[in-house]
């Protein structure tokens, strides 16, 4: 892992700037950088999305991992301890629930000592707890299996200084790459970002911002959708409710090919996501889950 002074490993949308919607109260929203790129639509997004499996199986492809959070977290390491990007909260066990066919993520403010970082056990205060879990399952394109889709049916955290996320990446930190499907603010209800990293040397990121923000039609907190990104060697395709909403190429997306990595959800509280972030205007909130899917196909 990476040592306190790196980035990593959570650095989806450190370059993600978006505006702050119905928070006049709140800082002054992040401006947008110069690389960065917009999509809005009324027609983005459906509520309460369902996944079309078998289209998906009739098409060619093959699934190779699933969760239904119907029993356990026995399919994922659990994250203990503090993380990186100035995030605010502690991860620990204590704030994953699995019950009723659902994983829930919830932030809460509390006032805890914990290790640092996993890999560093100094004791910290934290004002904040959260979740954090890692896929045991490694998933990687490749020309064995050139296409790898990496998919969640997830309703969002409501609350200002919630980051939660959905995402992909690999040890160490960029050189195997960092593919974040999903990363949002809890105050920016209709609004969430993809992005991906790489780099050859650790805590190195090239390129510049490689973010785009995507504008749903339909409330992101209010109920459930289908996140999805499809991994190939020349592009990354980002999919919300089964509709296609941003495609990366060119830049470093080639380096990805053929690199490990595991998927990843958590909720992060504060951090390098907001820009002059009030920890006292925090909200916690909680980040439910429905399922995580990844097929593969030729």
């Amino acid at each position: 892992m990476p040592t306190a002074t790196v980035f990593r490993p959570f650095l989806p949308g450190l370059f993600v700037l978006t505006a702050v919607f119905g928070c006049e109260s709140l800082p002054d929203p992040v401006a947008e950088s110069p690389g960065q790129s917009r999509i809005a639509s009324a027609a983005i997004g459906t509520c309460d999305a369902l996944l079309d499996e078998t289209a998906l199986t009739s098409s060619g492809w093959t699934k190779i991992f699933e969760d239904n959070f119907d029993t356990n977290l026995s399919k994922w390491n659990i994250w203990n301890g503090g993380a990186y990007n100035n995030e605010l909260q502690l991860y620990q066990a204590a704030n994953l629930q699995v019950a009723n066919g659902l994983l829930s993520i919830t932030a809460k403010k509390e006032t805890v000592v914990g290790p640092t970082l996993p890999d560093n056990q100094t004791p910290k205060t934290f004002a904040f707890t959260s979740g954090r879990i890692e896929c045991k399952t490694n998933v990687s394109a490749s020309s064995t299996q050139p296409k790898v889709r990496m998919i969640a049916r997830i309703k969002l955290p409501t609350g200002y200084g919630m980051w939660p996320a959905f995402w992909s990446y690999g040890d160490s930190w960029p050189t195997n790459g960092e593919i974040d499907i999903l990363e949002a603010r809890g105050n920016e209800p209709f609004v969430y970002s993809t992005n991906y990293f790489y780099g050859r040397r650790a805590g190195v990121p090239l390129g510049g911002d490689n973010s785009t923000i995507i504008t749903s039609g339909v409330s992101l907190t209010d109920c459930y959708h289908v996140y999805e990104v499809i991994w190939q060697k020349s592009s990354l395709t980002f999919l919300l409710d089964g509709q296609v909403v941003n495609t990366k190429t060119g830049g470093y997306v080639a380096n990805l090919f053929g690199k490990t990595e595991r998927v990843t959800l958590n909720l992060a509280v504060g951090g390098n996501f907001f820009s002059n972030l009030i920890p006292t205007a925090i909200v916690p909130g909680t980040m439910l889950v429905d399922y995580v899917k990844v097929f593969t196909a030729k």
